[in-house]
Formats: C-alpha cells, structure tokens, sequence
C-alpha cells in the first residue's frame, strides 16, 4: 500500500467492542498507520469493495444475534446477489467478543468471518474469539497437554528434509547440514569476529545461482534454556502435546508431537529477543503479583512509553532478562500462554558467497546491562565446531532479490563494502566461468591486513584481466575514505559504464547509511559526469531502478 490505510469497524452492544476498536486505533495511529473506527451501520457498507484492510470487532447478542449497530450491515453482507468475488481485494481480520456460557458463543464472529471469506476476502489470521468467562477475557492459543510418561513409540526430534528426498527443504522442513568449516577471516586484534562458513548440501536437492540467499533456523543456547526454565519452574523434560483451542488454527509446523519444553525453548520460543509493548500487555495480565503488575501495566500504557524505551528498548533487555527481573509473575505464568507470549524464532537470512558458504559478521556490542548484547544466529554460528565433532545446521534456500544480467557482455558494478561483498563473489566467480569480464568491485573495509575479505582472490582475478577491484580502507588514513568516496573519485568510468555500455549496478551491505550515501554519489555523478540537472539526475536514477539495472541488498 503506497500510504497505508486501516478500518477498523465494530458492532458492540453494550459498549466493549467500541472501546476495543478505539484502542485498535490509537494502537495504528502509534505505528503511523492511517486509521479510521466506524461503528458498522454508520459505515456506508457498499464501499467495502474499495477498502484493502479491515478489521471488524464484533460482539454476540442475546442468542447469537447481532448488535443493534450492525444490523443494517448483517441483513447486506448476506445478501444472496452479491458476487464471489465482490471483496477479493480486502484483507480483513474479525475479532470477536463472547461470553463461552452461552450456547451460541461469538456466533456473529464466526458466521461473519465465514460470510468475508465467501465474498473473496482474504484472512489474515483465524477468527479471533474473546471470552468474557475467561479470567483474562482473551483464551490461549493452544493448550499444553502434558503426557505422565513418555510415548512407547517415536522419538522427539526437529522436522527435518533428509538426503535423497523429493520434497524441497522448507521453513517447515529444513536441511541439517554439515558444517564442513568455521573459519575466522578477521585479523586476530581486529574488533569483529567475522566467520566464513562452509556446509555440505550434498543430497538435500537444494540447489541456487549467485544472488541466491540461505536461510539459517537459529537456536538458544543451553545456558538460555536452562536459566528459562529455573525462573518459570518448568521442568525441561516435561512431554507435552500442542492442542489449538479452535479448529482452524493449526499448530507450528516445525514442532514435534509430543514435544519436550527443553526442545520449545531451544528451538521455538524466541527468549533472546527484545520484547515488544505487548509482550507487556499480557504479562501484566497473567501477574499475580501486585507490585510487579503494577510496573508491567505502567510499561504497557501510553502514559509509561518513554520509562518503557530506558528499560527495554534503549539497553535492548531481552524477554529472559525482563521474566528475571520479575520472577514473581514469570513463576506463575501458565505453560499454555508461553506461546503467545513469546514470539517464534525466526530464520536469519545469508547471502551465499560460493558453493554453500556464507561471511557471518558476529554481532556482539556492550549497553548499560553487565552481559554484553549478542546476535542470536551470528554468535550460535560462531560457536560451532566441526572439529570437535559432527555439526548440523538446519538451513533452506530462497531466491535473492539480485539478478545478474543473461548478456555475456554487459558489464557489472558491484558495492560491497564489508559482509556485503559475500553475494558478489559467488557472482563474480559465475561471470568468470562463463567468460564474462566485464567485472567491477568496489569493497570497502577498515583495514587492509585485517578485514579485507578474499584479498587474495581479487588479486588473482586482476592479473587475469578477469576484474577491477577498487579498494576503500577508511582506517588507514585520517581522512575516512568509504566507497561512496571511491565512486566519485572515478565518476567518469562509473557515468562511462553505466550510460553508454549499459551496465547493471548491484549494492548490498549494511542498511544504515551505506545506501544513502552510494545514492548520493551517484547522483553527483549524473551531474557532473552526464552534465545533468538534479531532477534529471534523480530522474535517471529511478530509472534505473525500474528497469532492474540498479539492484540493492541490504540489511540492518
């Protein structure tokens, strides 16, 4: 969406959906998402055909009738004349509001997601039921059916693609690939430990080009999941099986049945990250405790937003940092809320340097808090050591967002100052096979004898005539030079490439300023070197990246 537009509308009897609705608002409002809330019948309900988000709050009446507020909107949606298709541009969302002590509990949530769904709606998510007998109106997702004994069958393990498969290795089943070696490319006193590693894909199918990325499935460490598990008093063996509350919600794929609360913490719940405001929310409301519910509601309200960024945000405390720091209410969360608590871990996505190797920059860096703050995948990566017994990492591959030109003699300009030059390698090593030599690489990094990834390689391509390396050490002389710095200085050959022998030019690296900066560049190039004003400049520019010819890669 080009300005993002949220409707939130409601149906509410007695005045609960309303303020519901209201506080979905203010909560888009926060995110600076465009946000209106209309009661359903004061909506005009034919231009629904028009609106491309929705969420609808809707209570339950009497015996599963709907609020005097809908009414008008009930009798239209399931007008029996209205096409198939006439919502299929809408994504839409239904929360209800119910009380499970009647017969028919959120009776209108459920028919009306039913009802969207018919006129070509798309879901986000399952309907949402909220209960008012509930003890915190909203029910968990799932219930921990914990098992007295172990199953006589099967064995508790990660959902895995295996050699030889026909089936792709996925998000829901990765590879467990050996790691065939984890080598320090970073002079020893450089201040980042920056790792390349190799795996064996030999036999899972995978398969990828330059420009490719692989996605890695992290885990927490084993001191992490212990610690976890002390504060909440779970036993790490315990066997549970994952039950949905509703039938149309499906448990995580890449959870074992049963499963073990050692295995959903180390390879599910994501308890090194930073938790976010609503993490708050609902462990204010599972706190027993009167004090520490206190300070949880203060963090969650809007009124305690900036006490909030001090303690979390601003010293990034992680979910386990923050259950230690209020053991009382962590002691008594129940198992079946872990899981809406705490978000899923997600796969970190890697550029592929060559065959199956990937340039990991462990991240690791100091705040206030006495831990030092450290990447969940870069410094689990970093950990492993195949020489010390066989390693596996679950990995998967997807398609990257560069791709490099099919015509043999079109030349290429790659931007890749420190990890970022991991995609262009495999690049230029493709482009060298084929015969194609029109290869151009600016690199930046601090120090020539400490971070200057490949140097070797480079070096042999050049006296090939194979490539033309173009080197920023910004370190190494008062002045920072960077690669935007190395563009200009050849303007020239930069405007010579790209306006008269079509050249593609490809950036990839750090998301924080890098980008900026290469684009101002190159637009000072435009016109100095094409002689062009600043909107035409930036004209050409945005040409180029419509026609596919300037392609990023960037990452924060």
């Amino acid at each position: 969406m080009p300005s993002p537009q949220l409707l939130v509308l409601f149906g509410s009897q007695t005045g609960t959906a309303q303020d519901v609705s209201e506080r979905l608002g203010r909560e888009a409002q926060r995110r600076r998402l465009g946000c209106r809330v209309q009661a359903l019948d004061s909506y005009p309900v034919v231009n629904l055909i028009n609106e491309p988000l929705v969420i609808f709050v809707c209570a339950t009446a009497g015996q599963g009738d709907p609020p005097d507020n809908m009414k008008n909107f009930w009798r239209f949606i399931f007008r029996k004349n209205l096409p198939s298709t006439a919502l299929c541009q809408m994504d839409f969302a239904v929360l209800g509001l119910g009380d499970s002590s009647y017969a028919k509990f959120n009776f209108v949530a459920k028919k009306l997601h039913r009802r969207l769904l018919q006129l070509g709606g798309s879901a986000l998510l399952p309907v949402c039921l909220g209960d008012d007998q509930h003890e915190l109106g909203l029910p968990s997702k799932f219930t921990l059916l914990f098992l007295q004994e172990a199953p006589s069958t099967g064995s508790e393990g990660q959902r895995v693609a295996h050699p030889g498969s026909q089936e792709s290795p996925s998000e829901s089943k990765p590879f467990l690939a050996p790691v065939i070696s984890n080598q320090r490319v970073t002079g020893p006193s450089h201040f980042q430990d920056v790792r390349l590693i190799e795996f064996d894909v030999s036999g899972s199918g995978i398969s990828f080009a330059a420009g490719d990325v692989v996605l890695i499935q992290p885990s927490n460490s084993a001191a992490h999941v212990q610690q976890f598990c002390q504060v909440l008093g779970l036993d790490p063996d315990q066997l549970f099986t994952l039950q949905p509350r509703e039938p149309d919600v499906s448990s995580p794929t890449r959870l074992p049945q049963p499963c073990s609360m050692r295995h959903l913490v180390s390879y599910h719940l994501d308890i090194a990250s930073v938790p976010r405001r609503s993490f708050f929310e609902l462990l204010a409301c599972l706190s027993l405790h009167e004090l520490e519910r206190e300070k949880l509601l203060e963090f969650s309200s809007a009124q305690g937003q900036e006490e909030l960024f001090e303690y979390c945000n601003r010293p990034r405390r992680t979910i386990l940092e923050v259950l230690c720091d209020f053991p009382h209410t962590a002691a008594t969360i129940p198992p079946d809320y872990l899981l809406d608590l705490i978000p899923a871990i997600r796969p970190r996505a890697f550029s592929i340097a060559s065959s199956l190797l990937i340039l990991v920059a462990v991240v690791q860096f100091q705040t206030r808090l006495k831990e030092p703050r450290r990447g969940l995948c870069s410094s689990w990566l970093a950990s492993l050591d195949p020489g010390q017994g066989p390693v596996r990492v679950p990995l998967w591959v997807r398609p990257g967002s560069l791709a490099f030109p099919e015509t043999p003699d079109t030349p290429v300009i790659m931007v890749g100052p420190g990890t970022g030059v991991a995609p262009f390698r495999a690049a230029i090593q493709e482009r060298v096979a084929q015969g194609q030599t029109g290869n151009f690489l600016f690199f930046g990094c601090r120090w020539r004898d400490q971070d200057f990834y490949w140097e070797a390689e480079w070096q042999e391509l050049e006296k090939r005539d194979c490539l033309t390396l173009v080197p920023a050490f910004s370190r190494e002389q008062e002045q920072k030079v960077y690669v935007q710095h190395r563009l200009r200085e050849l303007g020239s050959l930069v405007w010579e490439l790209l306006d008269r022998q079509g050249a593609y030019f490809y950036l990839a690296g750090n998301a924080k300023s890098m980008p900026a900066d290469v684009s101002e560049a190159l637009m000072s190039i435009f016109q100095e070197e094409g002689g062009l004003c600043s909107p035409d400049a930036a004209a050409y520019l945005a040409r180029l990246q419509r026609t596919r010819r300037f392609q990023t890669e960037t990452w924060a």
